[in-house]
């Protein structure tokens, strides 16, 4: 693993897809000691390719490169208290699950991640929040994309709206998430 800046951070990943996944690869790349959750039949974009490399997507490895995996099953109690033991020694949790679902799991953390790990740094990423009109709905970079505008004002007229060529929103989203847990 790389030394740097945050060499002696741990940090525990168990967010999805690229916006969690960046945040955490960026705290890796400086030096942290990245664990990375992923269920036991391994994370989806380890098979979104080609192009494939040791048997994952090239996705995969670059968004998770300067990390260590475990599979974990979230949804059953065993996974839940080896995530809890993980936690002990962490300082930092990044997740991205859908609202309510670590409370469905007993893993709030209002009810139970701030009290029994005070110090830790907990940086949820969701695609509308928690509560307000659109809190709790499920978000990807192309809905956020279109709900903004961004695709209305890319592409051909003659064509309608286009989605941006890269994933900007969820780019934008991890960097920030990274700032955010840095600033903490």
């Amino acid at each position: 693993m790389v030394k740097g800046a945050l060499d002696g951070i741990k940090v525990i990943d168990a967010s999805r897809v690229l916006a969690g996944p960046l945040c955490a690869q960026i705290l890796a790349d400086h030096g942290a000691r990245v664990i990375k959750i992923e269920p036991p039949q391994g994370d989806d974009t380890r098979r979104w390719g080609p192009p494939f490399k040791d048997g994952a997507a090239s996705y995969y490895h670059g968004v998770n490169r300067n990390k260590r995996s475990i599979g974990l099953d979230l949804s059953r109690e065993e996974g839940r208290q080896v995530l809890l033991q993980l936690l002990e020694e962490a300082d930092v949790f990044i997740e991205n699950f859908r609202a309510g679902t670590m409370e469905k799991w007993g893993l709030g953390y209002e009810e139970v991640l701030r009290t029994r790990f005070p110090r830790l740094v907990y940086v949820r990423i969701t695609g509308f929040g928690t509560d307000g009109p659109l809190g709790g709905l499920p978000g990807y970079d192309a809905v956020a994309q279109a709900m903004t505008g961004m695709m209305s004002i890319n592409g051909d007229p003659r064509c309608g709206t286009t989605r941006v060529g890269c994933p900007i929103v969820d780019l934008a989203t991890g960097m920030y998430a990274a700032i955010g847990a840095l600033m903490a």
